[in-house]
């Protein structure tokens, strides 16, 4: 469905640092940076970018907006969580743990990157 999700930032060393543990804790590899500057995340088929505001204004987050990644269990969700708040992230929500959806159970875990954009590690049990 998706071709890449991408988000702003207002600090893309900032962000680097942030993205490129919490990519690295669900097996991907670090960032490279393009020639316009922005950060390129690839894994699993998916491409997940980092860019500032193209119009020049400042990045911020969406209200009510959510970016979920799938995990592979809930031991990498919680290395991903555990990465994203040692390099500028902050754990938000419930801490970490298994959840009752309408789907059933999964595992949850919930950070906001440097610039406010909420991310959720996924398992599903």
């Amino acid at each position: 469905m998706f071709s890449h999700i991408m988000v702003g930032s207002n600090d893309i060393a900032k962000s680097k640092k942030f993205y490129d543990a919490v990519f690295t804790a669900m097996g991907a590899q670090a960032g490279t940076e393009d020639p316009r500057g922005r950060l390129i995340y690839t894994h699993n088929g998916g491409r997940f970018m980092v860019s500032k505001p193209i119009d020049g204004k400042g990045a911020n987050a969406a209200n009510g907006g959510t970016i979920g990644f799938l995990m592979a269990d809930s031991k990498q969700a919680d290395a991903w969580h555990k990465a994203g708040v040692a390099n500028g992230g902050s754990s938000i929500e419930d801490p970490p743990g298994i959840r009752q959806g309408a789907a059933g159970q999964m595992y949850l875990a919930y950070l906001r990157d440097p610039d406010g954009n909420k991310l959720c590690a996924l398992c599903r049990m």
